[in-house]
């Protein structure tokens, strides 16, 4: 409920970094094929962030029906979504 997301390292789990997007509830999501975005479904507050990967700049915020709970960002390498967050097979 902080309004924000963190960035990780890969290898450790450390922290790097941390985004913050104003106003909002930022949940479950997924990142491009190409890896330049971040799209975050906004559980309590009915929209979906996108966010560069670059440097965690808002490009857009997608007013949407009632909270959406995870985001399946396509396409990823799988055959089959099993939704959610986009877990594939």
């Amino acid at each position: 409920m902080e309004g924000s997301a963190s960035v990780l390292d890969a290898d450790t789990g450390a922290a790097v970094t941390k985004w913050t997007i104003p106003h909002s509830s930022p949940d479950m999501g997924g990142v491009t094929a190409d890896g330049s975005q971040l799209w975050l479904s906004g559980r309590y507050d009915r929209e979906v962030y996108v966010l560069s990967t670059a440097d965690g700049h808002l490009l857009a915020r997608i007013p949407l029906a009632d909270g959406p709970h995870g985001l399946c960002v396509r396409p990823q390498p799988g055959r089959w979504s099993l939704g959610h967050t986009g877990v594939t097979r």
